[in-house]
C-alpha cells in the first residue's frame, strides 16, 4: 500500500507539467534519417503501446543510423537503425528511449526522488553516481517499467524475467493506473494521431546521455 501511494503521488506530479501541452495522440516528432520503413517501424513501436506519447511536450528528434548507440538526450533519441531492422523486437526499446522524453521533460525532482525510492533504484540518473550497473539507476527502471506497463506483451523484450529486472518493480496495472490518471486531462484534448516526418536537422550525440 505504501508503495502504490508513493508512486500514485509521483506520477501525479506530471499533471503539473503536461497543461497545454498535448500535441498528436501518437505522439509529436521529426525523423533525421532512416529509411521509410524503418520510421514506419518507430511508427509501429510507439502505436503498439497505451501510453498517450502526446503529452510529451514539443517535438522530440529521432535520429536514425546504422550503429548508432541507442541514447536519449532531452527532445533527442537516436536509434540504429540495425535495431530497427529486426522488426517487433525493437518496440520496447523505442518505447524506453520515449519514455525518457517522459522523466527529461515531465518529471519533477521530487518525482524523481520518490520514482528512485519506488522502482528500486539506487540513484535517480546517470552523472549522479558513478560505477552503477544499467539497472542502479531509477530513470533506466522508470523507462522500462513504462514500457512494460504499457505494452506488457509477450514480444516485449522488456518483459521481466526475475524480481530484480529493471521493469519488475511494479506489476504494469499498479504503475498504469496512476500516471493514466496524470496524463489524462492533456491526453482528451489531443488532436488525431498526426506525426511529423520531415527531415529534422542533423545533431551529433553528446558524450553523455541516457544509455538504452
Amino acid at each position: 500500500m505504501l508503495r502504490a501511494l508513493r508512486v500514485a503521488f509521483a506520477c501525479a506530479l506530471i499533471t503539473l507539467a503536461v497543461t497545454g501541452t498535448a500535441r498528436a495522440a501518437g505522439g509529436n516528432y521529426a525523423f533525421d534519417g532512416g529509411t521509410p520503413a524503418e520510421q514506419q517501424e518507430v511508427h509501429r513501436a510507439l502505436d503498439a503501446s497505451s501510453f498517450p506519447w502526446s503529452v510529451v511536450p514539443g517535438t522530440v528528434t529521432i535520429h536514425i543510423a546504422a550503429g548508432t548507440p541507442v541514447q536519449s538526450t532531452p527532445g533527442q533519441i537516436w536509434l540504429d537503425s540495425n535495431l530497427l531492422d529486426s522488426g517487433t523486437f525493437s518496440w520496447g526499446l523505442v518505447q524506453h528511449e520515449y519514455g525518457h522524453q517522459v522523466e527529461f521533460l515531465m518529471l519533477s525532482d521530487s518525482s524523481r526522488q520518490a520514482l528512485t525510492a519506488v522502482l528500486g533504484g539506487k540513484t535517480w540518473c546517470w552523472g549522479s553516481t558513478t560505477g552503477l550497473a544499467h539497472a542502479d539507476y531509477g530513470c533506466e527502471r522508470f523507462a522500462s517499467t513504462l514500457a512494460w506497463s504499457f505494452w506488457p506483451s509477450p514480444d516485449n523484450v522488456l518483459a521481466p524475467e526475475a524480481k530484480t529486472d529493471e521493469s519488475a518493480a511494479l506489476p504494469p496495472a499498479q504503475f498504469r493506473a496512476p500516471v493514466v490518471t496524470a496524463v489524462k486531462p492533456a491526453a482528451t484534448v489531443a488532436a488525431a494521431p498526426v506525426r511529423r516526418v520531415a527531415a529534422a536537422s542533423r545533431k551529433t550525440a553528446p558524450a553523455r546521455q541516457r544509455q538504452p
